[in-house]
């Protein structure tokens, strides 16, 4: 028989219960580019037809463990996100501004000029 979650969580010591919340935290903010096109809905002929790829194209871009900055950044874009790279030092986080919004092609930027 299935016993409810806060009966279980109840039975933990509160040290377990921050790690596993800390964990669950990590992996909430840790995607792979499917997951995120899952998580927001899109499938990968919808973010195809708004890039103007193909959906192979999409579907390679899924599988693969290296991909160019700048196809990063046009794919997240079109999902309504923005790419901040960010270097992680002991000392503490650099963010590289070197592919910050000076960098984007004019058609990808989303001021509105009045």
């Amino acid at each position: 028989m299935s016993k409810p979650f806060n009966k279980l969580t109840s039975a933990m010591t509160p040290e377990r219960r921050r790690r596993i919340e800390m964990k669950t935290e990590l992996l909430k903010n840790a995607m792979a580019f499917q997951e995120l096109r899952q998580a927001l809905d899109l499938t990968q002929d919808e973010l195809a037809n708004t890039l103007q790829m193909k959906q192979s194209a999409i579907s390679k871009f899924e599988s693969q463990s290296d991909i160019y900055i700048s196809t990063l950044r046009k794919i997240l874009f079109a999902m309504g996100a923005d790419l901040k790279i960010v270097a992680k030092f002991p000392e503490g986080e650099v963010l590289i501004n070197q592919f910050d919004e000076i960098r984007k092609p004019p058609e990808m930027s989303r001021e509105v000029i009045a």
